[in-house]
């Protein structure tokens, strides 16, 4: 990674990497132990996707099966597609995207503003189904010629991203002393490759995984078993899978949390509103994680918790921080309110 101490950049995937660690002060009050979020929305593309974005896409180019011209195919729940189309416009690739319908219509404007072919496939469809982001996607390399498939969920190459830079990262700007890493598993790279260099570190250090009702990640790391009855539609993008992904090392991982939509999402607002930092969805459901397991005194005085905050808030304009789309979906109540009283139209 080029450090950010230089002045002027060639381009902006030099920005990619090397971001800041800011303590929690106010959503964390009165918990025990420090609590440190890792905002990865400091990268250029605003999430933490860059970082497997630009590191896969640079070893398809050094083992010559990217070509320029080349069209570069993937998955996506909306930042790791923004993160590719990112990078190709930078290195001359053309960029084509299965979303899942899950997806906010921000990061699919967003996705087309960078250039990106966008498909938008439906969600609550089985993984085999034809229809499903991950068969489109498979289907399209298949139909075009000089095109490369990331395959984000079944590339190790995602784990190696994170254990070559946000493992050392969180390592070295803590000067060793953290004992929790709290993050979200979706595809499993940034936990897994994380966790993988940390644990190298200090293998004492607890590795938390937040996981959604509605997906199989926590039954199968007790159990090494699939579970379909687990699997029922949630609106958390970006955490939690219907499958197994190979980059997962669940191994590594010492337990899970699951987490609602609801509470999720007012506790990003709340993160928003208390400590400045306008987070997206799943940084809500790290800090949701944190609550509920301080209940269960999970954490010491002495402890310190870095938190991954993966995205940024902007890509969630039309979902969380949108107050219809959270009455639509019976998020408000007395304790949990409308804001909008905050806006007065002056005539």
């Amino acid at each position: 990674m080029v450090k950010k101490e230089k002045l002027i950049f060639n381009n902006v995937l030099e920005l990619v990497g090397d971001t800041p660690l800011v303590k929690l002060n106010v959503v964390t009050s009165g918990f025990p132990g420090s609590y440190i979020a890792k905002l990865d929305s400091f990268n250029p593309g605003h999430s933490s996707k860059d970082r497997i974005a630009l590191y896969i896409i640079e070893e398809a180019e050094r083992k010559g099966i990217l070509k320029p011209g080349d069209t570069i195919i993937e998955t996506t729940s909306g930042n790791t597609g923004f993160s590719i189309a990112m990078v190709s416009i930078i290195k001359g690739y053309k960029c084509v995207l299965a979303v899942s319908s899950k997806s906010s219509l921000d990061k699919i404007d967003m996705l087309k503003s960078m250039g990106a072919k966008v498909y938008v496939c439906p969600a609550n469809v089985s993984v085999d189904d034809p229809r499903s982001y991950y068969e489109v996607a498979k289907r399209l390399h298949k139909e075009t010629e000089g095109s490369i498939y990331i395959n984000q969920y079944f590339n190790s190459l995602n784990l190696e991203a994170h254990y070559k830079s946000t493992g050392p990262e969180i390592w070295n700007k803590t000067e060793g002393k953290i004992t929790h890493l709290v993050a979200c598993s979706g595809t499993g790279g940034t936990i897994s490759g994380t966790a993988k260099y940390l644990k190298e570190q200090n293998p004492n250090i607890k590795i938390i995984g937040v996981d959604a009702y509605g997906s199989v990640l926590k039954k199968y790391h007790e159990t090494r078993e699939l579970d379909p009855n687990e699997i029922y539609p949630y609106r958390i993008e970006g955490l939690g899978k219907n499958l197994i992904p190979s980059a997962t090392d669940f191994d590594l991982i010492d337990k899970f949390v699951k987490v609602n939509d609801e509470d999720s999402a007012h506790t990003a607002r709340e993160i928003s509103k208390t400590e400045g930092m306008f987070v997206g969805y799943t940084s809500g459901a790290v800090v949701q994680a944190v609550k509920q397991l301080q209940e269960t005194n999970e954490f010491k005085s002495t402890d310190l918790v870095v938190l991954v905050f993966p995205d940024h808030g902007s890509r969630y304009m039309s979902k969380i921080y949108n107050d219809q789309w959270m009455e639509d979906q019976g998020f408000f109540d007395a304790q949990n309110q409308s804001s909008a009283k905050s806006i007065e139209f002056i005539k």
